[in-house]
């Protein structure tokens, strides 16, 4: 059976930056069904449940994580970028719906790193990796046929 990679907060694990979850009912059907594998590239990566919220910065052309308490989080956020590809691989993963906006998952737009809502084009870092590696990357946004 071909499963789908999923943010966890998706099917409504409480894994979002602050203990809170993005639950969408139909995803979390597909996961009752066995159809999904959930993860959440922030966790993975070593951060803890509550954490502080985090936003892209782009800074003479180098990319950082930043968190709204001005401590830096790329490390974690590359981590768990390489471990969910990682799991997206041993899985025979080709398609992965992930959370709209979000600094690792966010898909053509992510917030713009001034915390005050405001959306840039661009993808998180767990989204940009799996497009490089070939999967198709889509978020709740979307429609999905499987």
């Amino acid at each position: 059976m071909k499963k789908i990679l999923v943010s966890a907060c998706l099917i409504g694990e409480n894994c979002r930056y602050d203990g809170n979850n993005n639950l969408v009912e139909a995803i979390k059907v597909l996961y009752e069904k066995g159809k999904v594998i959930p993860v959440c590239p922030e966790i993975l990566g070593g951060l803890p449940v509550p954490r502080p919220a985090c936003e892209l910065v782009e800074n003479a052309g180098v990319l950082r994580v930043m968190g709204k308490d001005g401590s830096d989080y790329t490390a974690q956020f590359r981590t768990g970028a390489l471990l969910t590809l990682e799991e997206a691989l041993k899985n025979n993963i080709k398609l992965a719906v992930l959370k709209a906006r979000s600094p690792s998952c966010g898909k053509n737009k992510i917030y713009d790193g001034t915390f005050s809502g405001k959306t840039i084009e661009g993808n998180g870092i767990t989204a940009q990796l799996l497009i490089k590696n070939g999967i198709t990357v889509i978020t709740e946004f979307d429609t999905l046929t499987i």
